[in-house]
């Protein structure tokens, strides 16, 4: 296939395409449209050209994964928040970040009373920062960690797609522990 030959045809035509027949050089073409796109938003987080370079490979490679499993309908902006959410996590994986989570929170001793006032400071904050969530956010975390369902019985319980229920709880996580580090500083 000459990539030349297909500039004149919208994304949402080559992937139609490309869900009809599942060639992947469809994706190719589709794909190859958006490399300096992601390449300038990986610059943007990672500030290095070789780190940058990396991850758009990578991104192209979940791109094709999750566009075999899953039909996207606006490929430019889905494409923009795979590289930014990829690009954060990979940041977030170079600094060693301290999270509590909530079986942290509730393993502290309950015998020692400044424990357990330590404790119940957390539980407060823990509960003051998840009811500032978006409801979206606020209902994953609490599907998810606390009453501990699958990503796939959350998509069932709400109706969001999985790449939804991932990102509502990749940002909601992310949300309620700058909340909590607030909440922390204010007392």
């Amino acid at each position: 296939m000459n990539k030349n030959n297909y500039q004149h045809i919208s994304d949402n035509e080559i992937l139609s395409k490309f869900y009809a027949d599942r060639n992947r050089e469809w994706l190719g073409i589709v794909l190859e449209r958006y490399t300096l796109l992601l390449f300038g938003v990986c610059m943007k987080y990672l500030k290095n050209e070789e780190d940058a370079k990396d991850a758009v490979q990578q991104i192209f490679l979940k791109a094709i994964n999750e566009l075999e499993k899953y039909e996207i309908t606006y490929l430019k902006s889905w494409l923009y928040k795979v590289a930014c959410n990829f690009c954060l996590m990979k940041l977030r994986g170079e600094k060693n970040f301290k999270t509590y989570s909530e079986d942290t929170l509730l393993s502290l001793p309950i015998d020692d009373t400044e424990h357990a006032q330590i404790r119940e400071i957390n539980l407060n904050t823990l509960e003051a920062s998840l009811a500032e969530l978006n409801n979206e956010q606020k209902s994953c975390i609490t599907l998810f960690y606390l009453q501990k369902n699958s990503y796939q019985e959350i998509t069932e319980k709400t109706g969001y797609s999985l790449l939804q229920v991932k990102s509502y709880l990749q940002n909601g996580k992310r949300n309620l522990k700058m909340l909590m580090e607030k909440k922390r500083k204010i007392e």
